[in-house]
């Protein structure tokens, strides 16, 4: 029964009109709805709004005695964060909506990153499949899962550029490219929000992190950045924005230092960039205790901190409670004024209002959805299908056959004989969904062993060996498969795994090393200076390799590594990522030719760890070194390395082959309002039907400020049957062409321009033209 106290509140807003289901759409209804509550709000209240505790320790039936129960009451409280259950979360909304004075709903946030018990590749291996619908697609069913478990809020999508694969969280963004970065937060965006939040399936979406999280030195997570404003605008700032425009409801501030305050208190930031330059209308929250970190960046104790926090436009602070600790004495002492605690109240309430939990509390709520909306066939089905268009090709070579016969690729084979699966990653459940599966029942996703077995029941037989551990060094592995991912290390000693696996891929027609990473060994407080394949895992490969048979690489990872040995001596090497429930299933998809790899890398691989930072965006220098040479004195290069990547941004193979013809231009010139098309013509030339990603990239030759030797500016991903042809156009305008200048304004200049066209960002045909006054 709803108590006299929530009753009197809805009986005061439906007498102004306030609680009119049609009227919420009106922001001027929600103003008046939202002045009438704030009103009525004490000064306490009004703080308790901004405070967002963790926990997920309530059970269904004891909201009302939990620790956080009492706070709730008080009205201390305006949302939580890590509590699934849409039996538990209606509980303690229940707690928030009958118990406490003035009634207002709760939100709950989760970290919903790339799925949630339906879950699909990481973000980095998702970009790869350069599918903004099915990027869309994978968040719609994230936002339908959640919101049947009660979830109102992701803190998703995390757009942070990142051009150092040291730093572990590139498995949770989406590359190195600002353009592509900003064409997938907002896909993202769309897929969990919907149009406008108003059904009980779109949930408030938060990007993150705001901003330059994936520029942090050394490439340590939590780590100062420093840039200069211009290169942040050009390289950096761009898929924040765009989230922006696309409506993203919150927006959650950064870790690092930015021009040398701490992103949680950085007034430029959150006030003058994201709120004036931008126009964004939601709610900033900290991350995780970001408030109180600032103490130990050095920027004063909890009251300083937290004031300089709420003051810089920051509305929600997360686990710290620097805020409902800290707030009222400021505001007493003048260090934090009415209006900006107003402000800050009210950007909560907003967002509130706008996710509809004032008209219904429960709007998440519904017992009915769970078993209907959570983990269907159909959303497995999508995940199958999106997994397999994420993984990239990096080598497929011939390899000899019977007497006679022409060599052919080692891949796709048919799924006959046996077929060894080796690998400590071969036959691990727990690491197949990948880091920030948070809300995943891990031990229901299948091996790749177990999906594999079934794929070829009653035509192949499936030999397993572990072969090794995970990496030699106990303790590392230990730090790698934290959060129930243990790999159950091995005791036996190096050389008894090795024999065994031997003796296995003898047996055997082909071999399936299943090696690389496992899921915690990348994503938060994961970097590595290392990024070659574990030790024991190479000499294990090394060990195949000399066995004389075929040897498919069933790479997984979730950044960059170095390959060179690889690359030089492995057949065939399919980068699967992590990909989610379904990815057993989808690399049997893959391997056997039931889906044409199709996936292109949205992060370059370096040769070694000594390259990095290493992006195909990169400036030239005043001495740069000639194309196709490695070393010449006094150019800037290494004595050790060339210059190149191992493998290039948007660089992926396909079990057939694509030609491409020089670059067409419709006008050598044009003016600031002009336009000209760019126009290449793609052949299929090989045998099986497949997709293809046509990358458009152009270079502006002179600036005022120096520019990069090339910026991606257009995709289109095409499919064609074996022989088709298919002319691709892009429409290029001066607005393509604008850049961020010294004075950070945004602008077009005249002069040379170069466009290029091509299956990678190294492999393009080109042309120039002129864009005059």
């Amino acid at each position: 029964m709803m108590n006299y106290k929530k009753l009197s509140l809805l009986i005061l807003l439906f007498s102004a009109g306030l609680m009119n289901v049609a009227a919420q759409k009106s922001p001027q209804d929600m103003d008046r709805f939202i002045d009438v509550l704030m009103k009525k709000m004490t000064l306490e209240e009004k703080i308790g709004q901004l405070n967002l505790p963790v926990t997920g320790e309530i059970t269904t039936g004891q909201a009302k005695s939990s620790d956080i129960a009492a706070k709730i009451k008080k009205g201390e409280v305006g949302g939580l964060f890590n509590l699934k259950g849409v039996d538990r979360i209606m509980d303690v909304q229940k707690q928030a909506v009958e118990n406490s004075r003035l009634g207002i709903p709760l939100l709950f946030g989760m970290d919903v990153i790339h799925g949630y018990e339906t879950m699909f590749p990481i973000p980095l291996g998702l970009s790869c499949t350069w599918d903004m619908t099915a990027i869309e697609e994978s968040a719609r069913i994230a936002a339908v899962e959640a919101s049947a478990d009660g979830i109102n809020w992701t803190f998703s999508p995390m757009v942070d550029i990142s051009r150092d694969p040291r730093w572990g969280r590139v498995s949770e963004g989406s590359g190195e490219d600002p353009f592509l970065g900003a064409m997938i937060a907002e896909a993202m965006v769309m897929g969990y929000q919907g149009k406008n939040m108003e059904r009980n399936d779109e949930i408030m979406a938060c990007v993150k992190h705001f901003a330059l999280y994936g520029a942090s030195e050394a490439g340590r997570d939590y780590n100062t950045v420093d840039m200069s404003r211009q290169r942040m605008f050009n390289d950096y700032m761009l898929p924040y924005e765009a989230a922006v425009e696309a409506g993203v409801g919150s927006v959650m501030a950064s870790f690092n230092e930015v021009d040398g305050i701490p992103a949680t208190a950085n007034k430029w930031l959150m006030t003058d960039i994201l709120r004036g330059q931008w126009g964004f209308n939601g709610f900033v929250v900290t991350d995780y205790t970001g408030i109180s970190e600032m103490i130990d960046h050095g920027i004063g104790d909890l009251q300083e901190v937290s004031a300089r926090a709420i003051n810089a436009g920051v509305d929600m602070d997360m686990v710290s409670e620097g805020f409902v600790g800290t707030l009222k004495k400021s505001v007493q002492e003048g260090k934090v004024s009415m209006e900006t605690l107003n402000t800050a109240c009210r950007r909560i309430l907003e967002a509130k209002y706008k996710l509809g939990l004032f008209d219904n509390p429960y709007k998440y709520c519904d017992p009915k959805r769970p078993a209907r909306d959570i983990f269907t066939k159909a959303h497995r089905d999508a995940a199958r299908r999106i997994a397999a268009e994420s993984f990239v090709l990096l080598k497929n070579d011939p390899v000899p056959g019977r007497p006679g016969v022409a060599p052919e690729p080692l891949l796709p084979f048919n799924p006959k004989g046996n077929i060894a699966v080796i690998g400590p990653l071969a036959d691990s459940r727990t690491n197949m969904p990948g880091t920030w599966s948070v809300a995943a029942v891990l031990d229901r996703c299948p091996s790749l062993v177990e999906g594999l077995k079934e794929m070829t029941a009653g035509k192949a037989n499936i030999l397993y060996a572990k072969g090794s551990n995970l990496i030699s060094d106990a303790a590392y592995e230990e730090r790698a498969t934290m959060f129930g991912r243990s790999l159950n290390r091995d005791n036996r000693t190096d050389q008894q795994l090795l024999d065994e696996a031997l003796n296995i891929a003898k047996q055997s027609d082909i071999v399936i090393a299943a090696l690389g990473e496992s899921s915690e060994m990348s994503g938060e407080s994961s970097s590595r200076t290392d990024l070659n394949i574990p030790d024991v895992q190479q000499n294990l490969l090394k060990e195949l390799v000399k066995t004389g048979k075929p040897v498919v690489l069933v790479l997984f990872t979730g950044r960059p590594l170095t390959l060179n040995w690889e690359q030089e001596n492995v057949p065939s090497i399919l980068n699967v990522w992590f990909g989610g429930s379904e990815a057993a299933y989808a690399i049997g998809d893959a391997l056997f030719g039931y889906v044409n790899p199709a996936g292109k890398l949205t992060m370059s691989f370096p040769k070694n760890v000594g390259q990095i930072p290493l992006y195909y965006a990169h400036k030239n220098t005043g001495r740069p070194l000639a194309e196709g040479k490695w070393f010449e004195k006094f150019r800037t290069n290494y004595l050790d390395v060339d210059n190149e990547p191992l493998y290039p941004f948007g660089f992926g193979l396909s079990y057939t082959t694509f030609s491409y013809s020089d670059v067409a231009l419709s006008h050598s010139s044009i003016g600031m309002t002009g336009e000209l098309t760019a126009t290449v013509q793609v052949t299929n030339t090989g045998n099986w039907p497949g997709s293809e990603v046509v990358q458009l990239y152009i270079r502006d030759m002179v600036g005022s400020s120096t520019r990069p030797v090339k910026e991606l500016k257009g995709f289109q991903k095409i499919f064609l049957e074996p022989g088709d042809v298919k002319y691709v156009y892009f429409k290029i305008a001066p607005e393509m062409l604008k850049y961020y200048n010294y004075d950070l304004q945004l602008v077009a200049e005249p002069g040379e321009f170069e466009v290029m066209i091509g299956p990678n960002s190294r492999d393009v045909k080109s042309a120039k033209f002129t864009l005059h006054e």
